[in-house]
């Protein structure tokens, strides 16, 4: 028994049951362990990138701790923006990277990094084992850390000599488990009623944290009992369904009209874990002029960091909002009832006139419409989206049913993060639809992760949008930078049908609309992993989008006129 088999054992005893990784000299001991633990699942991405990004869409579909593994030096290093991603996104992981013996820690040995240091600002908290006799302590503590409170990544930095160390003294594993969660003060509670039931023109404001709390059920109690209109930002989409009566949709740079004028408007926020990031609220100084705040969020950091809570309720939103409920719907039909029967079918009424339109005019493939028409022919799937467009696209337009089937790299943004976030979740559904948006740059990031698929049979559908360009960067050099387009051609790109089959994947190509219902249930009937290559116009934009510098009611869209907008608004 030494250290490489006493931690296989133990992340046995910790739950886990698959891990993502990639072998290499320092972590070669683990890797040997592995034979003799068969419970645990190894899956070999292409690219420490992809075992990272796995182990993150592992851990957000599935609501359980991500593992990944690599070797020292570059292996460690190419992990990092995996991590970085799971820190910024709240998502738990586990990961652990072999290093140099500790005789040759600091001398510059083959292959050594200071991964402790890179990624201090990265983790929730990050261990070097210097000894055998620390792994107990260790591995317990980064599981608990990884899944209490708000979760996150934290790393285990493993020497060489001490996977080879004996460990035949060293006691079995036993979990830590949970963190209790810090419960809310009466007092805060009392005052969050209170402000609620002097509201007039109220509007929730649903973040990531409802998922990451367990609450969607209490949420969407909370949302029924009180008739409050809802808006959320993009880790919130699918807290309540997309077809819900009360969701105004996406708030924010890409946010639907109508959720970003009721938010101007609103005389209260509601604000239920989410964090004012810049890309929700715009020009900050003029989010939500006239609303008071009421802040709910477990992490006590958020409650008044960029815009300050008239009341802050810091703790467990389950019961947070599960006392609230009956209380705020009894004051919510009796006190001002006229007046908020009246706001909330004004704006019912401006969902409805600002809808999508998916009429859009020629032969051509309208990426909105065939993003909301395979969510509905998949209406369970899991979907995870790589960065750009056609993320947004996804947002605005998929019909979403619960934020733990939305996979998307929010806060970091991170181009490659969906075809590997994919292959993490059908590991960790198996029995799930899972579909991958991406676009034609995202997608090279890490196509590789096309062998990963094949190898392991992981169903996994792709929906590939080719635009030839980047088309994020070449929009906003086309609204903000006199159309001087600078390195966002892309239209030397491969045949990535011929791509995909080249990797032994199956794949389909349209390119007319009407072909798309046929091309979507053929992929979705696919067995095993597919691709459909979806040409789409160059010039296609992302609308509405709130420019950099102004406020949300400030919004481009060629569909309606800055005149609507205008009328839309109070005097």
């Amino acid at each position: 028994m030494n250290g490489a088999r006493w931690l296989a054992q133990a992340l046995v005893a910790e739950g886990v049951d698959t891990l993502f990784g990639y072998p290499g000299g320092a972590i070669m001991p683990f890797y040997d362990a592995l034979h003799d633990t068969p419970q645990l699942r190894h899956v070999l991405p292409r690219h420490e990138q992809g075992a990272a990004y796995a182990a993150n869409g592992y851990a957000r579909a599935s609501g359980r701790v991500g593992v990944c593994i690599s070797t020292s030096g570059p292996g460690a290093s190419n992990l990092v923006t995996g991590i970085a991603d799971a820190m910024v996104d709240s998502v738990p992981m586990v990961v652990i990277t072999g290093q140099v013996p500790t005789a040759l820690m600091g001398t510059d040995a083959f292959q050594e990094l200071d991964v402790f240091a890179m990624t201090m600002p990265m983790v929730k908290h990050n261990f070097i084992a210097r000894r055998v006799e620390d792994l107990p302590t260790m591995l317990g503590e980064a599981f608990r850390l990884a899944r209490s409170g708000r979760p996150g990544p934290v790393l285990i930095d493993l020497p060489k000599d001490v996977q080879l160390a004996d460990a035949s003294q060293l006691p079995e594993h036993v979990s830590l488990g949970t963190d209790a969660v810090e419960q809310p003060k009466d007092a805060s509670l009392h005052a969050a009623l209170a402000m609620i039931s002097q509201a007039q023109r109220p509007v929730i404001y649903g973040g990531g944290g409802i998922n990451l709390g367990s609450a969607v059920q209490q949420f969407r109690t909370f949302v029924d009992a009180t008739q409050i209109p809802t808006v959320l930002t993009l880790k919130g989409l699918g807290a309540l369904p997309t077809q819900h009566p009360l969701n105004m949709g996406m708030l924010g740079m890409h946010g639907s009209r109508a959720a970003n004028l009721a938010v101007q408007e609103a005389d209260l926020l509601i604000v239920v874990g989410a964090r004012f990031d810049d890309r929700a609220t715009g020009k900050l100084a003029e989010f939500a002029p006239q609303a008071r705040i009421v802040h709910m969020d477990l992490d006590a950091c958020e409650i008044g960091k960029l815009r300050q809570a008239d009341v802050g309720v810091r703790g467990d939103l389950i019961t947070t909002l599960t006392k609230l409920t009956l209380p705020c719907a009894a004051h919510l039909h009796g006190r001002n009832g006229t007046a908020r029967k009246a706001w909330r079918s004004q704006c019912k009424q401006r969902a409805q006139q600002y809808a999508p339109r998916y009429n859009a005019p020629g032969e051509g493939v309208y990426a909105p419409a065939l993003l909301k028409r395979i969510s509905e022919l998949a209406p369970n799937a899991i979907v995870a989206c790589d960065v750009g467009q056609h993320q947004m696209w996804v947002a605005q337009h998929w019909q979403m049913s619960h934020p733990q089937k939305h996979l998307t790299s929010g806060a970091l943004g991170a181009m490659g993060f969906g075809l590997p976030a994919a292959l993490g979740a059908q590991e960790a559904c198996r029995d799930a639809q899972v579909v991958c948006v991406s676009g034609d740059g995202s997608i090279m990031m890490n196509i590789q992760e096309l062998a990963t698929l094949k190898r392991y049979r992981l169903p996994v559908k792709i929906v590939l949008l080719d635009n030839q360009a980047l088309g994020m960067v070449r929009q906003w050099q086309e609204l903000f930078f006199d159309k001087r387009y600078s390195e966002v051609d892309l239209s030397d790109n491969p045949d990535f049908a011929a791509v995909a089959e080249a990797f032994g994947i199956q794949a389909l190509r349209v390119d007319k609309a009407a072909g798309v219902d046929a091309a979507l249930q053929a992929l979705l009937n696919a067995d095993g992993p597919a691709l459909l290559h979806v040409p789409i116009d160059t010039a296609a934009n992302v609308w509405p989008l709130v420019p950099p510098n102004h406020n949300n009611a400030q919004m481009l869209d060629p569909s309606h006129t800055e005149q609507e907008t205008t009328d839309a608004l109070p005097a």
